[in-house]
């Protein structure tokens, strides 16, 4: 007989090793997948012009594009141009998304606003915008005033329409619920309507941004003598192409960075929806 059925104490039952500990990764360590195909599209690129078979008066080979921005950097042009066009799209922006939030809130929460308001916006959605350069030259001018309303202009519809959008989504059993609990009309709009509309608008946002980085750029191309657009333009009246895909290199890193920062922004703002993911 053992010993501890000797004293009678009780057999301890086995214990299972212990779990690890570490905290399951995400699995990022795939990522640098997803450049292999861009790495190629470049070597091909840089194989091509080696070879001949892209000729450098129609598309720079990858390693003069590099040279070219090494130059334009340090020449001073690259960065002018870069915080002219910067502050462009940003006060377009300031513009457009102020707008679009308060006429998308003025027609989505009153029904005389909807009336009022939504008939017009919707036919000056359907015009293109970018067609309206000329229009705007004519009556602004040619200085900084009809590119930041094109951007403003490009900016206020996906805004306005995901704004309204939002608002007349709001689910009304949440609005019932408010208006049980005692909630004033500016409490149900702060704590119900807001927070309801909120993902719609952040889509807006982005919609908006990216609609800001193209119509900067048709404005400046088209009527500039400073900002990104006038470097391009200039670089084509000497056949610069190196010259040229740096500008449109640095328009898409804007416009990718841009898109970064609203979607990080949603993830922090939108933290309490069910489901939602801290990257």
């Amino acid at each position: 007989m053992s010993t501890l059925e000797s004293t009678g104490a009780p057999a301890r039952p086995a214990t299972a090793p212990p779990a690890a500990t570490t905290k399951r990764r995400p699995a990022r360590s795939a990522t640098w997948y997803r450049w292999i195909s861009p790495v190629a599209i470049v070597l091909i690129w840089q194989l091509a012009s080696s070879t001949g078979l892209l000729a450098e008066d129609e598309l720079a080979s990858p390693w003069r594009v590099v040279t070219a921005a090494v130059d334009v950097t340090a020449s001073g042009e690259l960065p002018e141009g870069l915080l002219i066009s910067l502050v462009r799209v940003v006060v377009g922006l300031a513009l457009g998304v102020s707008a679009g939030a308060a006429l998308g809130l003025l027609s989505g929460l009153s029904r005389w606003g909807g009336v009022l308001v939504d008939p017009p916006v919707q036919m000056l959605r359907t015009l293109p915008h970018l067609a309206l350069v000329p229009l705007f030259i004519l009556w602004f001018g040619v200085d900084e005033t009809p590119k930041i309303l094109l951007v403003a202009l490009g900016a206020l519809f996906p805004v306005y329409l995901n704004v309204h959008a939002g608002v007349r989504g709001v689910d009304p059993k949440l609005l019932e619920a408010a208006r049980v609990s005692g909630f004033t009309r500016g409490e149900q709009l702060r704590h119900v309507v807001l927070p309801g509309a909120l993902p719609s608008a952040l889509t807006g946002l982005r919609l908006a941004m990216g609609i800001a980085w193209l119509s900067i750029v048709v404005a400046e191309t088209v009527s500039a003598d400073s900002g990104l657009g006038y470097m391009i333009m200039n670089a084509r009246e000497f056949l610069r192409t190196d010259v040229i895909v740096v500008g449109l290199v640095v328009y898409a890193l804007l416009g990718l960075g841009t898109d970064a920062l609203v979607r990080r922004l949603e993830r922090r703002a939108l933290a309490w929806r069910v489901g939602s993911v801290e990257p």
